[in-house]
This record gives C-alpha cells, structure tokens and sequence, in this order.
C-alpha cells in the first residue's frame, strides 16, 4: 500500500478532522482512509455523464419516430 502525505493543511483543518475521528471512534489514519475509500468510490460528475450516454443511447431514427406516432395516431 502506498503511503500518502500532504504538506501544508492548516491546523485548524487538522483539528477538525481529530475531533470527528474521535467522535467516529477511529483514529484520524482511519478517519482519513474511509474519506479517501469514500470520495474515491463515488462517480465524478463526467464519469456519470459518460455513463448515461453510454446506457441511454437511443438507436431510433427520426423516421421511427414519426412512424409510431403516425401509427398511435391510425389506431384512435
């Protein structure tokens, strides 16, 4: 497993995330591993995009279109 560091977080920061891994009985390694766990997991707004228009993409011309409302119409 890689280790990570960042340089330069404000204190006041470091104290916030200390209190609510206290309040989540975890030390803040563990605080900060299920942060990262859960932002990494989540899609990023393009990634959701680029999924959708994979799964919604229509395969129907327009011609098809205009033929089942035609369709819908006749049958009235």
């Amino acid at each position: 497993m890689t280790a990570l560091t960042i340089r330069d977080v404000p204190e006041d920061q470091i104290q916030t995330l200390k209190v609510r891994a206290a309040q989540a009985g975890q030390s803040l390694q563990a605080f900060m591993q299920d942060l990262i766990a859960r932002e990494a997991s989540r899609p990023t707004m393009a990634e959701m995009m680029a999924r959708l228009d994979r799964e919604t993409t229509a395969r129907v011309s327009a011609a098809d279109v205009v033929a089942a409302i035609d369709e819908g119409r006749a049958g009235r």
